[in-house]
């Protein structure tokens, strides 16, 4: 007889994002990145039509772990989303010095997981955040200066989303990446491409940018390192 445990499992779609060098900001300059991280996230969902009120977030002081709705497509947000997000990064690092620019690591995965008291438990949440963690990706931050935004996805993601051509990002910009960490391996692939669109193209113009935003959503339990 199957176990009923009250904790359905579902499929879906993961985001997690984290900013460089956060701990090596003054409190003002944390306060200021955390609106300016938050304002990049909505202008970009809004230039893709997604909906940032409908994700189940788990929010840190230097980022956030977002579950998507059931039924979210992921080509649109592995593709349009992350490029829209690094337009809206741009823009608000347009003039800034490297001090004040706003870096950040993102990762996508699709899984299972089930609700629990401090947030989703499964295996879907450990895959994501172990890849947002990884030395390669944290490493083509570090080395490449003029890029805002360093992403991957999960193997499963890259085979069932990104090769399939309906994602606004080829495939041979991916690089494949093998990463070790509490004694497991994660496997992904990390854009070394550019961020843009199909022929070059950037992301879809929208309304500007603010560079804070009118009021932050109330934190949750840390789950970013």
């Amino acid at each position: 007889m199957r176990p009923q445990t009250g904790h359905p499992l579902s499929y879906r779609l993961l985001l997690a994002v984290d900013i460089q060098a956060y701990s090596s900001r003054s409190t003002s300059e944390q306060l200021r990145a955390q609106g300016d991280l938050c304002a990049a996230l909505d202008a970009a969902a809004a230039r893709t039509g997604l909906d940032r009120s409908r994700w189940d977030e788990q929010v840190g002081g230097d980022g956030e772990l977002a579950t998507l709705p059931e039924g979210t497509d992921p080509a649109p947000v592995a593709g349009d989303f992350v490029i829209a997000f690094a337009q809206a990064l741009a823009e608000l690092n347009e003039g800034r010095g490297d001090r004040r620019a706003l870096r950040v690591r993102l990762a996508l995965h699709h899984g299972t997981l089930t609700a629990g008291p401090f947030g989703p438990a499964g295996d879907a949440p450990i895959v994501v955040q172990r890849l947002l963690d990884s030395t390669p990706l944290r490493r083509l931050l570090r080395d490449d200066a003029a890029r805002d935004v360093a992403y991957a996805v999960s193997d499963s993601l890259f085979e069932d989303v990104v090769r399939t051509g309906f994602c606004a990002l080829p495939p041979r910009d991916f690089d494949p990446i093998r990463v070790r960490a509490k004694g497991a391996v994660f496997r992904g692939h990390v854009l070394t491409g550019p961020l843009r669109g199909p022929g070059g193209a950037d992301a879809r113009p929208g309304p500007p940018v603010p560079s804070a935003v009118p009021s932050m959503r109330i934190p949750g339990l840390p789950v970013l390192a």
